[in-house]
């Protein structure tokens, strides 16, 4: 059954940023889903992602907020899996405190 988790976040990877790209508008931003994260029961998927600038992933998350139910419905009439799991969007830091931890190297190096 652990395939199957990894199948259908992989599948909803997929299908959900194809949904967003035709369905949603991010202004002055670039949105990226970095990860979903399918729980053992297939009730829950948590949509990780990433937005560059940073600044602007609270508008994002509202966004997305705002249209999780449409967005929850057009993903299932286009993947028809049995239960569909309740997605939850949430925000992915990683990228953001990598570049923090990249700059305080770079400045430490240039400093010795």
């Amino acid at each position: 059954m652990k395939y199957r988790r990894e199948r259908v976040a992989r599948l909803i990877k997929e299908e959900l940023n194809k949904i967003i790209i035709r369905n949603l508008e991010f202004p002055d931003c670039l949105m990226t889903i970095t990860e979903v994260e399918v729980d053992v029961g297939l009730t829950q998927a948590i949509i990780n992602f990433s937005v560059l600038p940073s600044e602007k992933s609270e508008m994002a998350l509202k966004i997305l907020e705002k249209n999780r139910n449409h967005l929850q419905y057009l993903l299932l009439k286009k993947i028809n899996i049995k239960p569909m799991p309740q997605i939850i969007f949430k925000i992915d830091r990683g990228p953001e405190e990598s570049a923090k931890i990249e700059k305080i190297l770079l400045d430490d190096k240039m400093e010795k």
